[in-house]
């Protein structure tokens, strides 16, 4: 049912109508409505602000599962012409990992392109590295789109660290970041890079906003994006947290965001935009999927996040050595409905076109695998899917026994 906001001091919600406008706003609960396609992904792209890109590829990389678990039918090549042909995405750094994000947020960017250029660190690279990177940018303007594999190292380098590249490599990756380059387009993985108003399409508002503008627009974002924000999810210094804080102030002056208090949360303000309380009073449907989620999902990325409005204690191992782990080298957070009710550890062996499911581990608290078994069983076969596989073989479930045979051997 329908309600109109007044102007209260804030709203009182309990916390399974917080994870529900979560859910909602994060395209998790089945509510959306994408056309098929490019568009249906250019769209998923613009609703969540930004798709995080990793290179860990022991089951389907991080941008393509955050997009496939929002959009059936969704294909890799759909993305690819989205970025390549369309100029509806581009890449550049969401805070500090490489993303997709919408083509219509460029001038947002711009101010950290601009910063990053005028940072003593790429002051010193540019003066440093004068000819390297003056010869970058002509080859590219003469040639076009260039990657990393077309520049020789000079005679006698040789890579140390994993992060020691060639120079011309890091001629590159500066140039990008400084927003003279952009990512025209990837083939096997790899960045082909060329100049930025060769790749901006006709029509890019590239105008700087002032800073009020640009944090207006990232709070918005936030608030759009995740449905329900506290405080302390905005910014990662005290002086971002601090200026964020104020702009929510000023939404809610104006009445375009809602303070809540959300039952469970205790000391932490939060806001939700208008809209997206309202529209939560006429969809009062609930989530009742099964959803295997990416470690760089947009929903699990802030594990504090996670861990206070859903109770789910989630890390990634697979930066630990082998004996510090607890469940795997990639586990994978397990969604039903609005609970998180486990993990699993994978790898597609493309090979054999298996998926193997090394450990399914189940939390704690969670019992009621009948329920459960018909969705998570037709997850893990679209899961297989999209990775090449037409075949899931689980190997061990714990607590040990817990849904079998349901889950013992292939699927």
């Amino acid at each position: 049912m329908s309600r109109a906001w007044g102007s209260e001091a804030s709203v009182k919600i309990n916390i399974d109508m917080a994870r529900q406008i979560v859910l909602r706003s994060q395209g998790l609960d089945g509510s959306w409505t994408l056309p098929p396609g490019k568009e249906g992904v250019a769209q998923v792209i613009e609703r969540l602000g930004h798709v995080q890109i990793d290179t860990i590829s022991i089951v389907a990389r991080a941008h393509q599962h955050i997009l496939w678990s929002r959009l059936p039918g969704y294909m890799p090549q759909m993305l690819h012409e989205l970025q390549a042909s369309d100029r509806r995405a581009f890449e550049y750094w969401w805070e500090y990992a490489a993303a997709y994000i919408p083509m219509s947020d460029y001038r947002y960017y711009r101010p950290r392109m601009r910063a990053f250029a005028e940072s003593p660190r790429a002051r010193s690279y540019i003066c440093r590295n004068a000819e390297l990177v003056k010869a970058v940018l002509e080859r590219i303007r003469k040639e076009g789109p260039l990657g990393s594999a077309d520049f020789e190292a000079p005679e006698g380098f040789k890579r140390g660290t994993w992060w020691s590249w060639k120079p011309a490599k890091e001629a590159l990756e500066t140039l990008f970041s400084m927003g003279e380059l952009m990512v025209a387009e990837r083939r096997s993985f790899q960045r082909l890079y060329d100049l930025a108003e060769r790749v901006l399409p006709p029509g890019t508002d590239t105008t700087d906003p002032d800073p009020k503008q640009a944090l207006q627009f990232a709070t918005r974002r936030m608030l759009l994006a995740h449905g329900v924000a506290s405080t302390q999810d905005m910014g990662r210094t005290k002086k971002g947290r601090d200026a964020a804080i104020e702009a929510l102030k000023e939404l809610a002056a104006t009445g375009e965001a809602i303070p809540l208090e959300v039952e469970g949360l205790d000391g932490e303000t939060c806001y939700a935009l208008r809209e997206t309380l309202e529209e939560a009073a006429e969809q009062a449907a609930q989530a009742t999927g099964v959803h295997i989620l990416s470690p760089f999902d947009n929903l699990v990325i802030n594990r504090r996040r996670l861990q206070r409005l859903f109770g789910f204690d989630y890390s990634l191992e697979c930066y630990l050595p082998a004996a510090k782990r607890r469940y795997g080298y990639f586990c994978l957070p397990i969604l039903w409905g609005t609970r998180f009710v486990g993990r699993l550890d994978p790898k597609a062996d493309r090979e054999r076109k298996t998926l193997i499911v090394r450990r399914l581990i189940f939390e704690p608290e969670f019992a009621d695998y009948d329920a459960l078994m018909p969705g998570l069983v037709d997850a893990l076969r679209a899961f297989a899917a999209l990775n090449g596989c037409d075949r899931v073989v689980v190997e061990g479930v714990s607590p040990e026994g817990a849904c079998q045979p349901c889950l013992e051997g292939e699927l």
